[in-house]
Parts: structure tokens; sequence; C-alpha cells
């Protein structure tokens, strides 16, 4: 398994809409382990396959409090939502942002599992935000997208000052 370098917002790869996987192969379960540790690595709660630059649909999410609860989504389909909220959200491709994001407040999700079998999922509360969010990546969206052009553009100044301390 390997640490596998996290695109930072807003590298243009990051709105490359990715595709299905056709078929999960040993390589697609090297992918989903190697971001699986690397999501751990960060930390954080999701990861998209579009943020270690592969552009194929594939999301691992563990939002448990002793990170033991992995879960894999392989061309995750919402087929039913509900409600309302507006969790706020980070993100690991925008280090140190927070913002709220409207979001549905129950999702239900098809998705297929490593196995290559579809499974059906509800979720609600953080988890499904958390699908949501990482969903938004497959699509080629970061979560700031969200917010008003103004906080976007003072998001990106405050991005881009930290990115010159580091150097």
């Amino acid at each position: 398994m390997a640490i596998l370098k996290i695109l930072q917002y807003p590298d243009d790869r990051l709105h490359k809409k990715a595709v299905p996987v056709t078929r999960v192969t040993d390589k697609t379960r090297l992918l989903i382990n190697d971001m699986t540790e690397t999501m751990y690595a960060a930390p954080g709660i999701g990861l998209a396959a579009t943020q270690v630059d592969v552009h194929e649909q594939v999301i691992v999410i563990d939002v448990s409090e002793n990170r033991d609860q992995l879960l894999v989504l392989i061309n995750p389909e919402i087929i039913a939502s509900s409600g309302f909220s507006d969790y706020e959200e980070g993100c690991l491709s925008v280090p140190g942002i927070y913002g709220k994001v409207n979001r549905a407040e129950s999702v239900t999700v098809r998705a297929l599992n490593t196995q290559n079998e579809s499974f059906v999922l509800e979720a609600d509360g953080l988890l499904a935000v958390c699908i949501q969010h990482e969903m938004d990546h497959l699509a080629g969206k970061v979560f700031v997208e969200y917010w008003s052009r103004l906080k976007q553009t003072r998001t990106l100044a405050k991005l881009k000052k930290k990115q010159r301390s580091t150097m």
C-alpha cells in the first residue's frame, strides 16, 4: 500500500469528471487500499479517486470514531434523497478551509462493492453529507464552488497565501 498525493484546489484535475469502473479488478482493489491508507493518514473521513488524480468512480469513506468502518462505493449513484442539511464541511483538497454547504439530509445510494456486487445503502447525517461531498468530486466539483463568487475569491487568496508561506 502507498500514500498517494492529494491534489490541492484549484488544480484543474479536480474538475475532471470520473468515468465508471467497468469491472472491479485487482488494480481497482489496490487503488482502494492506497486511497484508504491515504485518507486515514491525512487524516480525513472521505476520499474520492479524483482527488488522487485517478478519474474513476471510486470513493472511500469512514465516519466512525474508531476509524474501523470503511465504506467503499464504486460507481455510486444517488437513487433517492430527502430533507435538508447544512453541515460545516472541510476537504483534504482544500486544507484548512471550512464552510457550510446545503445538501440532502438523507440519501439512498446504489453502488458496487470490492467484489463487483451491487448494493443499496441508506445514509443520513454526516455519512449522507460525506457521500454527497465525495460524489461531487467524481463529477468534477469542489465544495467551495457552492459558495458565492466573493467567498470563493477570498478562499483562493487564503490558500495561495498559505502556499507561499510554506515554500
